[in-house]
């Protein structure tokens, strides 16, 4: 659905992303991992069309990114990214609203959707809330429903690309906002996340590609890629991994 192919990026004289190859499939979670600086974000930016490759092309439904306008894009790919800022005091069904804005479907319509995504993210009892009065996960999660929104309804051909939305997030809503993730692939949706914990990736993505240095160590699926080799040559941590006891897959334990 989204894909790239040899892309390059650089800043300046310093190259940021090498000769990055990937696709992102319907109904799947593609996760991200490396340590910092390694690129991740750069590669989302570049990704969505906020940077311009140096080298290759990122492709949109068998058609450069490029080409796509800015609703066409809009109801077809949305990103979260790290750190969303908006200071004003919107209510919190307000600023989810607003993933409705590339749309013409109606005020019914949008308000069924708001409601959907905000109970997806556990987020149903902040609807009347000033945004500006939440605390940093609170708003997190509130942004997720927001780009959800943006995606609704489901057509199959949508992405959704997220830098660290779990950053703020307890354990209990770490889980939920990837379920709600993964409800969307089960939906049709292509997804791309980038995580740094390692089990959580493991639990919810069907792919993984682990960047170092701007470049693809590997890709694969989460027993291919997490393997306590691949996490000491990439974060210089030793770990043990062992298989979940009831989902099988990988749990990377520290030594």
């Amino acid at each position: 659905m989204l894909s790239a192919k040899q892309l390059e990026v650089k800043r300046g004289s310093k190259t940021i992303l090498h000769d990055i190859n990937l696709s992102l499939v319907s109904g799947q979670i593609t996760g991200v991992l490396g340590s910092n600086g390694a690129g991740k974000s750069t590669l989302l930016a570049a990704l969505c069309g906020e940077l311009t490759p140096t080298q290759g092309e990122v492709m949109f439904a068998a058609s450069p990114l490029a080409d796509w306008d800015n609703q066409q894009r809009a109801q077809h790919l949305a990103v979260l990214p790290q750190t969303s800022t908006l200071n004003f005091g919107f209510t919190v069904q307000q600023v989810v609203a607003m993933g409705r804005l590339p749309y013409t479907t109606g005020q019914a319509v949008d308000q069924q959707i708001i409601e959907q995504v905000l109970h997806q993210v556990d987020a149903t009892h902040l609807a009347e809330r000033n945004y500006l009065q939440l605390s940093g996960g609170e708003r997190q999660r509130v942004h997720l429903a927001r780009v959800l929104a943006q995606l609704m309804p489901a057509s199959g051909r949508q992405v959704l690309l997220l830098d660290e939305p779990t950053s703020m997030l307890d354990p209990l809503h770490q889980h939920s906002t990837l379920q709600a993730v993964r409800a969307f692939a089960e939906q049709g949706g292509a997804v791309l996340v980038i995580l740094h914990d390692l089990n959580l990736a493991a639990r919810y993505c069907d792919q993984l590609l682990l960047l170092d240095q701007g470049q693809i160590v590997i890709q694969g699926s989460p027993a291919e890629v997490l393997t306590a080799q691949r996490v000491e040559q990439v974060f210089g941590l030793e770990v043990l991994v062992q298989p979940h006891p009831e989902r099988g897959h990988p749990v990377v334990i520290s030594r």
